[in-house]
């Protein structure tokens, strides 16, 4: 079991990212020792969506295709709802997410993140939460989905919105200091 304080986190994201569902794990766990990577479909600076505008732009570490599963003890999927949009229609980042499903190491989703986790096959049978307007998908997708800050089942996190991101991350920190989870296949 990783230390939060050795633990190696990804952040799965592209433009269109929720700023503070980005902003708030990176600086919150790397705060707490953790050494942060961004992942993205190219190597370029991708822009934010802060509240109703554009926003600031974080730098992308890794490529997917850069991207080795032993490197990471878990992966973080920002919402927004453009940022997921667009990942869910790229293969590489879908089956990513799918990799570390199987993996057994603790992925978490906020907001309208899961629609990745959803893509993925993650969900089926799962309790999940997510932003409301995206709850009939994951129901759909078989998730028995709950109003609640953070629902964690078998090291999938998973949270609604920016206010439940300090929930969130504490519960990032616990699950990686967890270890592995046995858990089925995506």
């Amino acid at each position: 079991m990783p230390s939060i304080t050795s633990a190696r986190i990804l952040i799965l994201a592209t433009h269109g990212y929720e700023r503070s569902e980005l902003r708030v794990p990176l600086d919150q766990l790397s705060a707490k020792g953790a050494k942060v990577k961004i992942a993205s479909l190219e190597k370029a600076p991708i822009k934010s969506w802060d509240e109703d505008n554009w926003g600031d732009t974080v730098d992308v570490d890794l490529t997917l295709d850069e991207v080795k599963l032993d490197d990471f003890d878990a992966l973080v999927i920002p919402g927004g709802q453009i940022n997921p949009d667009l990942l869910r229609k790229e293969d590489k980042a879908v089956e990513l997410v799918k990799t570390f499903l199987n993996s057994g190491k603790p992925v978490a989703a906020v907001c309208h993140g899961p629609w990745l986790l959803v893509e993925a096959g993650g969900l089926k049978g799962r309790k999940a939460t997510s932003y409301s307007s995206i709850k009939t998908d994951l129901i759909n997708a078989g998730a028995d989905w709950r109003d609640e800050a953070v629902v964690t089942d078998q090291a999938i996190i998973t949270s609604r919105n920016p206010g439940d991101l300090d929930a969130f991350v504490a519960k990032i920190v616990e699950e990686v200091e967890e270890g592995r989870h046995d858990r089925r296949a995506a």
